[in-house]
């Protein structure tokens, strides 16, 4: 392990957030399959889903269509992320009574540097309970958390025992609960990624114990090093306070190469629906889409489209992205390998607020000065 100070980390993640706020804001709907996202008909995704739901195996960014057949009784609603961002906003105010180094991922997650607090505590695991019991107790929502010495063990911790879960990573516990986690929970292995591991006989995190960093980074390039780091527990990534980011995008790489054109307007779909899901959890909004497609022969392009009003609802990206992915290439039989969509141009959505709020305040001036 590097020899580094250790911080107490907290990554808290709320339990399928959209949906949980729709059966909190309506009774009727708890205990049943609530599906938030665009109808099947509408040939749009899933943005998050119940837990009740899950048990039918429908997930994040799966097709609606795909989701009712798997739950055929699923109620399926439109997503209201005014009433998403209000209560995002609700839960950060109980974060910053604990810490000022926090850093949203999204609307529903955050990691919280918790080494020094103003409530004094010196329990990083006392101090995650009491979060995600005022978080219960403020918001009638359930969260989970985990708690460790770094980022990565954190962000995984909280995802151990969901929903309601708290688990905690210390670091003499870190190589034994590393050694048996699935390599498909890894920073940065994604299904491609995780295929080509299952080759080198690679699916938990004591196999790639067996690699050299050389071979790692052989085999999966600039990845290589982070893999070998955090199969050892290494992880020094700061929470980032004031984290300016200059666009929020998702890509696919696929396996085999994509032909229908149809079939990848259904991907551009589920991508966008992860992009509006990762916006964070400040409020952002972009002005500027960005298309990006890798044809087979590894030629990359990337189309954009610049907005009047921000851009943030999965259907607005897919609409504008779709657009540009017409006046491709790829709609007319070239395959592709990848497929991606970014938002940047980003806007606060509080600057948006207060931006229209002065645009109606100067229509009104005109409009009293015009009288009589």
């Amino acid at each position: 392990m590097l020899d580094i100070p250790l911080r107490k980390i907290i990554h808290v993640d709320m339990d399928a957030f959209y949906a949980s706020v729709e059966q909190r804001d309506n009774p009727e709907l708890r205990g049943l399959p609530v599906i938030v996202g665009s109808p099947p008909e509408k040939r749009g995704v899933v943005s998050t889903c119940s837990y009740e739901a899950r048990r039918f195996g429908v997930h994040s960014a799966m097709a609606s269509s795909r989701a009712l057949e798997l739950c055929p009784q699923a109620l399926f609603l439109r997503p209201r992320f005014d009433a998403y961002l209000s209560v995002s906003k609700q839960v950060r105010r109980i974060f910053y009574d604990y810490t000022e180094i926090i850093e949203p991922l999204s609307l529903d997650e955050a990691y919280l540097d918790v080494t020094e607090n103003p409530a004094g505590k010196i329990s990083a695991t006392e101090t995650a309970t009491e979060i995600l019991s005022r978080i219960r107790k403020e918001t009638g929502l359930p969260a989970s958390a985990g708690v460790s010495y770094n980022k990565f063990l954190a962000k995984v911790a909280s995802d151990y025992r969901k929903p309601n879960g708290l688990t905690v990573v210390s670091p003499e516990q870190a190589p034994r609960f590393l050694e048996k986690l699935p390599v498909r929970r890894f920073f940065g292995v994604g299904r491609v990624t995780e295929k080509r591991m299952a080759e080198l006989g690679i699916y938990v995190g004591k196999d790639l114990l067996r690699f050299s960093r050389q071979q790692l980074s052989r085999y999966f390039g600039k990845s290589g090093d982070c893999f070998y780091n955090i199969a050892r527990g290494e992880d020094n990534r700061p929470v980032e306070v004031s984290r300016e980011r200059k666009s929020i995008g998702r890509e696919h790489t696929y396996p085999r190469d994509l032909v229908s054109s149809e079939y990848m307007l259904s991907q551009l779909r589920q991508i966008a629906a992860e992009v509006s899901r990762h916006l964070p959890g400040g409020g952002v909004s972009g002005r500027t889409v960005t298309l990006k497609i890798k044809y087979h022969d590894f030629q990359c392009i990337t189309r954009s489209s610049s907005q009047e009003d921000p851009v943030f609802a999965s259907e607005e990206l897919y609409e504008i992205a779709s657009r540009l992915f017409l006046k491709t290439e790829a709609n007319t039989g070239r395959k592709v390998r990848l497929l991606g969509i970014s938002l940047s141009n980003l806007v606060p959505q509080d600057a948006i607020s207060a931006a229209k709020q002065q645009l109606k305040f100067s229509f009104m001036e005109r409009k009293s000065q015009n009288i009589g």
